[in-house]
């Protein structure tokens, strides 16, 4: 009888243990990633958007109860086409790369919720490949708000707004959605979108919470 009420009660306090660990800030992560940007025409020629394919790490350290800092690094190339009228159709390699670093806070808003703000730097290069001309380079600021939810013990989503200015962006407003399922305490698999009126990413990785 005392075997089965120690048994008894394990169970009923193993799902309140994993909920206590809540949400993880103290991670690295990295996989594939593709990273989207709108183009215009230029005169008559027509360009087409660039869909660099690559990869991303990030990561992020949890300082105290209420604050993280966290950062990422994303690069790819394409092969983008350019028609231009009475010469014909070809195309033009590309390397673009972004980089992102900043500052955010959490507070937990519920048992399995957290409420998130983030301001950080961000970094875009774009590089013709073999043209002998100067990279692109921008440097921005990003606001971000959102939330993060555990769905169920493995599961958990993330939706944040952004706001994004400076030299490559102009008052650029975003939607970023993502997901973790974590097969063990540590591992887990991330996939994680993001969507502008300009441009767009899409990662997908495994990553490593401590």
């Amino acid at each position: 009888m005392k075997k089965q009420l120690v048994l008894a009660l394990a169970l009923a306090a193993a799902p309140f243990a994993a909920m206590a660990d809540g949400h993880s800030y103290s991670y690295v992560e990295g996989g594939y990633a593709q990273l989207n940007q709108e183009l215009p025409d230029v005169d008559d020629a027509q360009i087409d958007d660039i869909e660099a394919a690559g990869f991303f790490i990030a990561g992020s350290a949890e300082l105290g109860e209420s604050f993280h800092l966290f950062g990422a690094y994303r690069s790819g190339d394409d092969d983008v086409g350019v028609t231009i009228p009475g010469l014909g159709s070809g195309s033009v390699g590309v390397d673009m790369s972004q980089y992102q670093i900043g500052l955010g806070y959490h507070s937990s808003v519920g048992t399995r919720t957290d409420l998130v703000a983030e301001v950080s730097a961000l970094g875009t290069e774009i590089d013709v490949q073999d043209d002998g001309a100067e990279a692109m380079e921008g440097d921005d600021f990003r606001l971000s708000v959102g939330v993060r939810h555990l769905i169920a013990d493995p599961v958990e989503v993330w939706v944040k707004a952004n706001y994004t200015d400076g030299d490559a962006f102009d008052s650029a407003g975003s939607v970023s959605a993502g997901l973790q399922y974590k097969f063990t305490q540590t591992w887990g698999l991330v996939g994680e979108v993001e969507a502008g009126s300009e441009f767009s990413l899409f990662g997908v990785g495994v990553r490593a919470s401590f």
